[in-house]
């Protein structure tokens, strides 16, 4: 698993390491920061399951249920999209 130790020109869900991000998935959209990538999974800390999101334009989601404390491992496989978070 990649971790953030240093700058570098990365690309994709790496390019996002450290930041809060959305991941679109096939049943569900989780939250987080995102702290680590591989080839198949992602981790998020203080990861939540967004069941509404609200206007995107709002500063938080509308219904965003924390999953407890550590880490929360995606698999990329189920990764449709991915964005920037609030």
């Amino acid at each position: 698993m990649k971790r953030i130790i240093e700058e570098t020109a990365l690309t994709g869900l790496e390019s996002l390491l450290g930041e809060q991000v959305l991941l679109i998935c096939g049943n569900y959209f989780y939250a987080g920061k995102l702290v680590g990538v591989n080839d198949t999974q992602v981790a998020l800390d203080g990861a939540s399951i967004v069941y509404e999101t609200g206007d995107w334009s709002a500063t938080a989601w509308k219904d965003a249920q924390k999953l407890g404390p550590g880490e929360t491992f995606v698999r990329t496989a189920w990764i449709e999209a991915y964005r920037r978070g609030k």
